[in-house]
């Protein structure tokens, strides 16, 4: 029988193509300038759709790049609450009506399981 591994290799460990023959991908340097005055040059593909306006510093602040506006943030819908949505549906006396109707219901027995 016929052996038909590859001897003297590790396959899928190594590349078999050197790196001085691979082009490296094509890069531009965006500056960022966060508000502590600390620069950020950050490598970025050509191939990017789309660079962005702010980056996050190494100090935690948020650098922006030099000559940009930055955008203003609509600020986001506060999260409503099965609350909110039933109050945009009924009024507070309604509410209670209901309420006190359902809980007449559950005194008289009307919920009970039966056996």
């Amino acid at each position: 029988m016929i052996e038909t591994s590859m001897r003297g290799t590790r396959l899928g460990a190594l590349s078999l193509e050197r790196d001085d023959t691979v082009p490296p991908a094509e890069r531009v340097t965006v500056n960022y300038v966060c508000p502590s005055g600390h620069e950020s040059l950050i490598p970025i593909s050509v191939e990017a759709e789309e660079i962005p306006i702010e980056w996050v510093c190494r100090c935690g602040s948020v650098a922006v790049r030099p000559n940009f506006e930055v955008p203003i943030k609509v600020p986001d819908r506060p999260v409503r609450s099965h609350w909110d949505m039933l109050l945009e549906r009924r009024s507070l006396e309604e509410l209670k009506a209901l309420y006190d109707e359902r809980v007449a219901l559950l005194h008289e027995g009307a919920f009970a399981k039966s056996a």
